[in-house]
This record gives C-alpha cells, sequence and structure tokens, in this order.
C-alpha cells in the first residue's frame, strides 16, 4: 500500500490545493518500506488527486483540505486523514500504528471569505482551516 503526505521542507503541509509535494511511502505489515518524494510542480487542486492515484496512493494524509479536493480523492479511492501536522515519517508511522489523534474539524473553509482582506494564496490554512 502507497500513504502519502502533503510535504514541505519534511513536515505536514497545511494546505494539501498548495502543497509543493507529497512524500510517498510504500508500507506493508505496517512497517515503511521506502519511502520518496514528488514534486507537484504546478498542478493544482484537482490535478493532484489525479497526481496520486497515478502513484497508486491509497491513503493521503494531509493538514487542511476543502471539500471538493475530499471528493476528487474519495472518488479515485483514495481515504484522506485530515488535519494532522508534524514531521511525515513520524505522522505515517502514528498512522501505522494506530495511534494517530481524530481530528473532524480539518475541512479548509478559508476560500468561502476570499475578498474579506484574505488571500488563501499567501497561508499555510492556520486559523482558517475548520
Amino acid at each position: 500500500m502507497k500513504v502519502a503526505v502533503t510535504c514541505e521542507n519534511g513536515s505536514v503541509f497545511q494546505h494539501f490545493g498548495h502543497t509543493p509535494e507529497f512524500a510517498i511511502f510504500d508500507v506493508e505489515d505496517g512497517k515503511i518500506l521506502a519511502e520518496n518524494v514528488k514534486a507537484c510542480g504546478d498542478s493544482g487542486h484537482g490535478a493532484l488527486a489525479g497526481l496520486l492515484a497515478d502513484e497508486k496512493v491509497s491513503v493521503l494524509i494531509c493538514g487542511g483540505i476543502g471539500g471538493g479536493a475530499i471528493n476528487a480523492l474519495k472518488e479515485a479511492g483514495i481515504l484522506v486523514v485530515g488535519g494532522m501536522s508534524g514531521p511525515v515519517r513520524t505522522v505515517v508511522e502514528n498512522w501505522l500504528a494506530g495511534k494517530l489523534p481524530v481530528n473532524l474539524n480539518f475541512m479548509c473553509h478559508h476560500h468561502d471569505h476570499e475578498g474579506e482582506g484574505h488571500n488563501c494564496h499567501d497561508h499555510k490554512c492556520g486559523d482558517h482551516c475548520h
């Protein structure tokens, strides 16, 4: 199975649609067998789901993510585990061990208020991901 994590500088990136890269882990029997990094280039929200599907990813671990991206990932058969932070390898190890905290409030809603003094492209979700 492959597990992808939104990534920047080895940590979970907090906005799926703007992630610069994915850390992709090959896992089997609860252990990490291999890890590599896949750059996203200029891929947008919709293309990222396709990129992960092409890589045969089964699980995405991320910080914040919007509803459209969640739907695209679900359609591709990818499980989304959101609201995470910290070093990517540690997060994957904790997920494999069943030790990730459950965070049900990981959806990004900040696009709803763009134009109200907020430019969603200049942040990493922060307080705007609910």
